[in-house]
């Protein structure tokens, strides 16, 4: 009975011990399971707002280079030599008018020549007056006979003789006025004074450039075009000139030109410029500007829902399940805070709000855009509006 009593004992520690070994692997096992259940829980939603793209009727421009030049820049100089200038009137910068004084010279020499050439002449006609009076005495004897043919003809003779010398008298005192207008260097055109050489005291020389004028005031700017996008540009069409201070300047394509730049494959196309007074558009300036070509029908999107990742624009698309799809786009032209984009659907739901935070596969919450906010005074109304029904209930 006691060897049945120790073997019944026995086996049951036995028995109790394999239960403990074998209910440590099922804990275990367990583990994991919960393990693996934590991790496959869905992620928390992120709160976006969504946008559509836009059609819109934008104008296609081509973006260009180019220097601002004087339309035509015209040299202005002395026609009369070895005269000193005695006035410089004018500055660079000035705007002068067709025909206005820029500077004088001294002009004692030649009024001393025109009275000189004015009194020759009076002479030349008195003598004239003389000749005439004795033709008509010869005329009148002719048929009396009381003078030779010899003498009647020295008579006519003496007279056209004088006449022509009054003539020349008259050519010479011409000369000696149109010396003494040249002594005046005049505006040949309207404009505005690029540069100034004239100096009070210099002698002046045929040919020597004294000024130098823009013509009209007008400024043109060369734009350098590709020879590939060339076929496009037409005479006429508007262009908007952005100067490095950031003014915008209308003009207008006037021509192109007929050859290409070996070198650079480029063409100039010549742009007439509107620039109001006081731009500061200068000639010799290095501007850029845009030629607007045509205008077509375009798909945009808010700068905000375009983003930037590896080199390439993408916009994130929110789709039926609302899981977050990464699509590339490829963006255009910009205007304002509006942006063209080619590649999504008319009709794509594209994040507007909190775009930069998402990745592709991310589960979001779309939720209405805020309200714009409303003006202090309104806000202050709608304040006093709410406080009634407590101040009511308050009395109450």
């Amino acid at each position: 009975m006691k060897l049945s009593s120790l073997n019944s004992t026995a086996l049951a520690a036995a028995l109790a011990l394999a239960g403990l070994l074998l209910s440590v692997p099922l804990v275990q096992a367990q583990a994991p399971a919960k393990g693996d259940a934590k991790a496959s829980a869905p992620r928390a939603a992120l709160t976006v707002t969504v946008t559509q793209p836009q059609p819109a009727q934008w104008a296609q421009t081509l973006s260009a280079n180019g220097n601002v030049a004087a339309w035509q820049e015209t040299i202005v100089g002395a026609e009369l030599g070895g005269v000193a200038l005695s006035q410089v009137l004018v500055n660079v910068g000035d705007v002068v008018k067709r025909g206005q004084p820029l500077a004088r010279m001294v002009d004692d020499t030649i009024r001393a020549d025109v009275a000189q050439a004015q009194a020759a002449l009076a002479e030349a006609q008195a003598a004239l007056a003389e000749a005439q009076a004795n033709a008509e005495r010869a005329r009148a004897l002719q048929q009396s006979g009381a003078l030779s043919a010899q003498q009647i003809s020295q008579y006519l003779t003496g007279e056209q003789t004088a006449a022509a010398r009054v003539q020349s008298a008259r050519a010479q005192l011409q000369a000696q006025e149109l010396r003494l207008r040249k002594t005046q260097v005049l505006a040949p055109d309207d404009g505005v004074v690029s540069a100034r050489n004239a100096a009070v005291g210099s002698v002046a020389q045929p040919g020597l450039e004294l000024f130098r004028l823009i013509r009209q005031g007008r400024l043109e700017w060369r734009a350098e075009v590709p020879a590939t996008e060339l076929p496009q540009v037409k005479a006429g069409q508007a262009v908007t000139l952005v100067t490095p201070a950031g003014t915008r300047v209308p003009g207008k394509v006037r021509q192109i030109a007929p050859t290409i730049d070996p070198q650079t494959r480029n063409a100039l196309v010549y742009v007439d410029l509107q620039s109001a007074p006081g731009s500061d558009v200068r000639a010799g300036m290095f501007a850029r500007g845009d030629l607007t070509l045509a205008r077509r029908a375009v798909l945009t999107l808010p700068a905000s829902a375009v983003l930037l990742r590896e080199g390439f624009s993408s916009v994130m698309v929110v789709g039926p399940d609302s899981k977050i799809t990464q699509l590339k786009v490829e963006a255009g032209q910009r205007q304002g805070d509006r942006v063209e984009v080619r590649g999504v659907k008319a009709d794509a739901r594209v994040v507007d709000r909190g775009a930069a935070f998402l990745a592709d596969g991310d589960t979001v919450q779309v939720v209405d855009a805020p309200p714009a906010a409303a003006a202090p005074g309104a806000s202050r109304q709608a304040a006093a509006g709410a406080a009634q029904p407590l101040d009511a209930k308050a009395a109450r």
